[in-house]
């Protein structure tokens, strides 16, 4: 899904990659900033990884951010402005910005390839959690529209060891078949049936397990949305349904309407978000 929150990237941002090469890994005293560092084969899978100063395998969180692009666009770079935001924001936590492989209209990298490689980012993150020195079983998910929808899943349904202690939902979708059966527009079906490898009548059960709203339980993480009431590409019924199964289901959330905002906002209500976001990462993920 596509977004209108600020994207700019840093005018900065080849100094970063010269100086990640200055730092050492090992080191907890000084700050490591590395760019597209691997976590799997295919090119695609990469990470920026960044590191505070004074961290500890026991006392340093970590957050994992995940960007949007309707599961066919987007670069982890998009979400530059989030990264630098809570880097601000919270500068002891480990901070991991994750790409991963797109699907084509040709039919490549269709579900759940994109899941999968989120969740292997997030496996081989808390691999590295000593030699990164942070502590890899807390971790906070926050991902944008699609990417919003695979934090949620990642955090739903591999959740290995309850190492997800929170989840930041920015209008996401939750609910595959609903997407589906109500779409946006027209071109929402024909890709839905492309990437899902058919209809929910052909392929329900795959429909239903791609949807972060069939896998709600008591167990899954804190959850805070965000969603704007006039928005046309996520409609906002996917986070009231989310919403309402996290309150019978007893998890702890926030939800977040702002009611004449659209896909993604700036302004005012950007602000908002990031205090709110702030606050409940600070709660929740330590």
């Amino acid at each position: 899904m596509t977004r209108r929150i600020i994207t700019h990237s840093f005018f900065y941002i080849a100094l970063l990659f010269i100086a990640c090469k200055k730092d050492s890994a090992s080191s907890s005293n000084n700050t490591v900033q590395m760019m597209d560092v691997a976590y799997g084969t295919d090119p695609a899978m990469t990470m920026d990884v960044y590191l505070p100063a004074e961290r500890s395998t026991t006392a340093t969180s970590g957050l994992v951010i995940i960007h949007g692009g309707s599961w066919v666009n987007g670069d982890k770079a998009d979400m530059n402005a989030y990264l630098a935001e809570l880097r601000n924001r919270l500068p002891s936590y480990a901070i991991f910005n994750i790409n991963y492989r797109l699907a084509t209209i040709s039919g490549f990298n269709l579900w759940p390839t994109a899941i999968n490689d989120v969740n292997a980012a997030i496996n081989f993150i808390q691999t590295k959690s000593a030699e990164y020195k942070f502590n890899g079983s807390k971790l906070g998910l926050i991902g944008a529209s699609a990417g919003a929808h695979l934090a949620l899943l990642s955090g739903y349904q591999n959740n290995t060891g309850n190492r997800v202690k929170a989840i930041i939902d920015l209008f996401g979708p939750t609910d595959m078949l609903d997407l589906y059966n109500r779409p946006a527009d027209a071109n929402t079906t024909l890709f839905l049936n492309l990437f899902l490898q058919g209809t929910p009548s052909t392929n329900s059960t795959l429909y239903r397990s791609a949807s972060p709203l069939y896998s709600v339980s008591a167990s899954v993480p804190p959850t805070i949305i965000f969603h704007g009431g006039l928005d046309n590409t996520v409609h906002i019924r996917q986070s009231d349904s989310l919403n309402n199964r996290l309150t019978n289901a007893g998890v702890k959330k926030q939800y977040i309407v702002y009611p004449t905002e659209a896909h993604g906002w700036i302004g005012t209500n950007l602000l908002d978000t990031y205090n709110k976001m702030t606050a409940f990462i600070t709660e929740n993920v330590k």
